[in-house]
């Protein structure tokens, strides 16, 4: 069964940074590229970020140059450093298994001052 757990959200200033984490089981994780996914208030989810088992990532355009993906095949966990934050990066955050369907529970990002 697969489960994926996100972690590290927060209150945050503009232009702050967060790192944000996705604890993965059940399922061979190092065989598998990992999305990373936001969705803000009344708004639809969005892709965010992506990394391929041997590392190629993916961004979308409103978080490139600010948002870094990473992964530790050893630790099954895949990272979102997330900078220069703005408060419409405000969402709830969550990390995905590209082409399963089971989604973790979140992690809130606000920023604000």
């Amino acid at each position: 069964q697969v489960q994926l757990v996100e972690s590290g959200g927060g209150l945050v200033q503009p232009g702050g940074s967060l790192r944000l984490s996705c604890a993965a089981s059940g399922f061979a994780f190092g065989d598998w590229s990992m999305l990373w996914y936001r969705q803000g208030p009344e708004k639809a989810r969005e892709w965010v970020a992506s990394i391929t088992p041997t590392g190629q990532t993916g961004y979308g355009d409103s978080v490139k140059g600010r948002f870094t993906i990473s992964r530790d095949n050893a630790k099954n966990s895949v990272y979102l450093q997330i900078n220069s934050l703005k408060p419409e990066d405000t969402a709830v955050y969550y990390c995905k298994v590209n082409g399963l369907d089971s989604w973790g529970p979140g992690t809130q990002v606000t920023v604000s001052s």
